[in-house]
Parts: C-alpha cells; structure tokens; sequence
C-alpha cells in the first residue's frame, strides 16, 4: 500500500516534470497544520532530501505564531540570525522578515549563510500577506546548478575557495552591531575568533572583516555536491553598472560593503559569474504565493530568492539544524 493513502495528506509535483517543490495539502481542506503535524514529519522525512522543498499550501496557519510552532515542531531549537548580510528584523524569537529590500528589487538565488562556514540545514518561509503583484521566492536545485556550471570554472573555485571581503556601517552596509547582535567590539572579535573570520578595527571606528569559505559542500546526510557560496551576490559585478561605477566613485575596492575573490585574494572573472549566473536562471522554479503556504528547504539543496513586487508584501522565515564545516 502507497503510505500516503495512510496520510491526511495529498502529494504531487507542483509542475509536471519538476520534482521541486513537492506540493502537500490537506486531504481535509484548511485542516491545521498542527493536525496533520505527525503525517507532515513523516512526509517530509521521507522526501525532504530527495527534492531539496516541499511547499505546504491549503493548510489553516492561524498566525506567525502558529508557523513558528510549526517550525519548531521538527525537533530543533530555531536559530538566530547571527553574521547576517542583509538586513532583517525580528518578528518572534526565532521568525525573521524575509531580506528587507526595496521592493523593486530582485535578490538573486542563494543558499542561506552560504557565504560562511556555519549555516541552516533547515529554513521555513510562510506567507503572511502575498503581494498582488510578484514578490515570488523563485528556488533551484543546489546539486543541478553544480552540474551545468562549466567544469573549468568549477575546478577553479572549488580549488581556490573564495574570500569574503565585508566593510560594514558607513551608511551602506548593515552595520556590525546589528551583524553581531552586540554593541561589544570585543565581543565581535570573540565571535570572529571561534569562526576563522580576520578582522580589523579602521581608522573611522568601522569594521572590516575577511572570511576563507567554501565554494561547493557535501551534504552531510545524502553526499550530494551541491554548489554553495555567494560569490554571484558578494562580487561588485552583481550591481547594476550605474551603481557598480557610482560607488567605486566615493570608496576604493578594498571599501566596498561587499566583495569576494579568490581564496587567494586574486580577482574573480566577471565572466566566470556571468556564466553562473546564466545557470541559476535555467533552473530557476518560481510560484506565486498564496496566503498560508508555508515552503520549507533543505537549505543545502535547495536555493532560494525574491523576486521585484508592488503592494504589501509579507513573508517571515525561520531556520534551524545548525551546521559548519
């Protein structure tokens, strides 16, 4: 017997072909998820590694609240958002807005806290308030992005490494108070210590930070090779060309809010991330949300990001399972 005849659930593909995401409903319309919260562990342990997301639509979510419980229900202590790069406020504890960028703006898949040494196994988005025009989370296979990036550009990163160059505050970054969650500058330089980041204090009293990351990683419990940094969204070639030349206009390179290179600290080819960035979008999976869904990634497998909208828009996000390499 098909186990999911024993579930209060109904599972397919979303699109036909596509096993990202997994769509689940309720077998009874606008059950809680509370209700089904056995059958849903079960569900999600037996196909979450497979597809990378599974996304809940037609359950009844009563409020933030409720989807926090939710959330927490998998069995781990929900994170904070420690050595964020965007910003983000608190909604509960554990439940964060979604990246607080101006609306117009596209961010670009990503793997969360890819750009470090320790992020999220698991991450949650829950959909509040859907905007009435765009505002998707597009998401991506992490494993098929790895396979279509050109072998010679793969090599040469996985080789390398990258090095995450972060200046922050001076009115356009976040700045490190909020990145650390502490006013304490020997705190920061306590939490850089424990996590192989350098730092150094400047003249101005800001921080700048250096960081040697990954450019793919093993999933611990599949073995998949997955493609996982953030290079396409540090490197200063992810600004539009009028922004790009704009900034470089008041600050030098090494000032930059955001940039990376070669672990090595030699430049990475604009068209080497061009290219990556050209991968991301052939597989790039997009949907429009509806009030309630809730989409849950297995951060490693599955990319994510935003997409330009216009009217209220409100998505809140919630990550747990800890994991560094």
């Amino acid at each position: 017997m098909n186990a999911m005849t024993e579930l209060p659930l109904r599972g397919a593909a979303l699109f036909e072909g596509q096993d990202l995401p997994l769509l689940v409903t309720p077998a009874d319309p606008g059950t809680s998820l509370e209700a089904c919260g056995a059958a849903i562990h079960a569900y999600a342990a037996a196909h979450l590694e497979r597809v990378g997301g599974i996304l809940f639509r037609g359950f009844a979510v009563r409020d933030v609240s409720a989807f926090k419980d939710f959330a927490a229900s998998f069995g781990d202590s929900l994170l904070s958002y420690e050595f964020g790069s965007t910003p983000r406020s608190k909604v509960e504890q554990g439940v964060y807005t979604s990246t607080e960028y101006p609306a117009h703006q596209s961010i670009p898949l990503h793997n969360e806290q890819a750009y470090t040494r320790q992020w999220p196994m698991r991450i949650w988005f829950y959909c509040d308030t859907a905007a009435p025009e765009g505002g998707e989370t597009p998401i991506a296979d992490s494993r098929e992005v790895y396979r279509r990036i050109d072998p010679a550009i793969r090599e040469r990163f996985m080789d390398k490494g990258l090095m995450y160059v972060r200046n922050y505050g001076n009115g356009l970054d976040v700045p490190w108070q909020q990145v650390f969650n502490t006013e304490d500058p020997a705190a920061v330089e306590t939490y850089c210590r424990s996590q192989g980041i350098a730092w150094e204090w400047k003249d101005d009293g800001e921080l700048r930070t250096r960081q040697v990351c990954q450019a793919v990683a093993t999933h611990p419990r599949t073995s998949d090779i997955v493609w996982f940094n953030q290079a396409h969204l540090f490197h200063v070639s992810a600004l539009e060309a009028s922004v790009r030349e704009a900034l470089l206009a008041i600050v030098e390179e090494e000032d930059l809010p955001r940039h990376v290179y070669y672990g090595d600290g030699s430049p990475i080819e604009d068209a080497a991330l061009d290219e990556i960035r050209a991968v991301y979008d052939s597989v790039t999976v997009r949907f429009p949300w509806q009030r309630g869904d809730v989409l849950m990634l297995d951060n490693m497998l599955a990319a994510h990001g935003r997409a330009p909208f216009t009217g209220p828009r409100r998505v809140v996000v919630a990550m747990a399972q800890g994991h560094g390499i």
